[in-house]
C-alpha cells in the first residue's frame, strides 16, 4: 500500500517535470525510478489521479495533471456523502462491506459509483450497509489506498 502511494507521487513528479506523450515513456522513467509496473497498474495511476492529455497546438498531446481548483462541485458533494456516511469498512476476500450511518448507505454507494474508483467493479445498498465488490485482480489494500488519495478524511482499518 505505502508503495503505491510513493508511485502515485512520482508518477506526478515525472509528469510535472517532463514532457510525456505515451504510456511506455512514463512506464521507462518509473522503471529508472525503482517502480517496475504493468501498462494496465500505469493506466489504473493515471485514471485515479485524473491525468489527462492536452496539446501544444503544433506536436501533439502530452500528459497534464489537473490543478486542485478542478475537482468539480458534483465531485466535492459526492465526496461529502462519503464522509459524511461511513461508519466502518471490513473486508472478505474480494468483497467489501460498508457501514453508514442509516439512511446514509444508497447515497454513499451512489457517491463511490460517480467517483469511479478503478478498483471497485459495483456496490449494492440497503439502509446502512454497502456491499462492494472489487475487480479482479484488486485488494482491500488497494482501494484502501484510493480512499487515502481521493477522500484523505475517511478512516479506514
Amino acid at each position: 500500500m505505502k508503495e503505491r502511494h510513493t508511485r502515485l507521487s512520482v508518477v506526478k513528479e515525472l509528469i510535472k517535470n517532463n514532457r510525456i506523450d505515451n504510456q511506455d515513456t512514463l512506464l521507462e522513467l518509473l522503471a529508472k525510478e525503482g517502480f517496475t509496473v504493468t501498462q494496465a497498474t500505469l493506466s489504473r495511476d493515471l485514471k485515479m489521479l485524473k491525468v489527462g492529455k492536452i496539446s501544444d497546438g503544433w506536436s501533439g498531446y502530452y500528459y497534464s495533471l489537473p490543478e486542485n481548483d478542478l475537482i468539480s462541485e458534483s465531485e466535492k458533494s459526492y465526496i461529502q456523502d462519503v464522509r459524511r456516511g461511513v461508519v466502518s469498512i471490513e473486508f472478505s476476500g474480494n468483497f467489501g462491506v460498508i457501514k453508514t450511518r442509516s439512511g446514509h448507505a444508497n447515497s454513499v454507494a451512489l457517491a463511490l459509483d460517480v467517483l469511479a474508483l478503478p478498483e471497485i467493479l459495483g456496490t449494492l445498498a440497503g439502509d446502512d450497509t454497502i456491499f462492494v465488490i472489487l475487480r479482479e485482480g484488486m485488494t482491500k489494500e488497494d482501494l484502501l489506498e484510493s480512499f487515502k488519495v481521493r477522500i484523505p478524511e475517511i478512516e479506514t482499518q
